[in-house]
């Protein structure tokens, strides 16, 4: 039996999916990325006079990425430390990584996931990074973390 979830605080999906879906004790969250929740703006895109994207603020679009992961697991009754494993999509892996690292470091102090940092041509919209994570909603997870 499957639950599907989509979490009225976080930005809505810019395709035909859920935010997450609910399987026994797994919870699989769709692609997210870090647009701001109500206005689609993208924190930290600067674009040129014919709209063009020309720059981006890795650290901005991390930190509200996080937000958004959040507002999600907070929607499927869960939590960070309840997540297992993230995989972090890049589009410009040597210029963002070590900044984007060290975000990412400041938001997962305890029980950190474990994780797959890849780089991507492109994503759906102007964003430079998405999350694709998996969070196990059993009680004992928790506890088998903290090991």
């Amino acid at each position: 039996m499957t639950a599907t979830i989509n979490a009225p605080q976080a930005p809505r999906p810019v395709g035909a999916y859920p935010h997450a879906r609910r399987v026994g004790n797994l919870l699989f969250l769709s692609g997210l990325g870090p647009r701001i929740p109500g206005t689609n703006e993208v924190p930290g895109n600067v674009f040129d006079d014919n709209g063009k994207l020309i720059a981006h603020d890795i650290e901005r679009q991390t930190r509200q990425l996080v937000a958004n992961l959040d507002a999600v697991l907070e929607a499927s009754g869960a939590s960070r430390n309840q997540l297992v494993d993230i995989t972090v999509f890049l589009t410009d892996m040597a210029g963002d990584f070590d900044r984007f690292n060290r975000v990412y470091a400041e938001c997962f102090t305890e029980s950190a996931p474990c994780r797959t940092t890849v780089e991507i041509n492109a994503l759906p919209t102007p964003i430079a990074v998405e999350f694709k994570c998996i969070a196990c909603l059993n009680d004992d997870a928790s506890a088998i973390m903290a090991r």
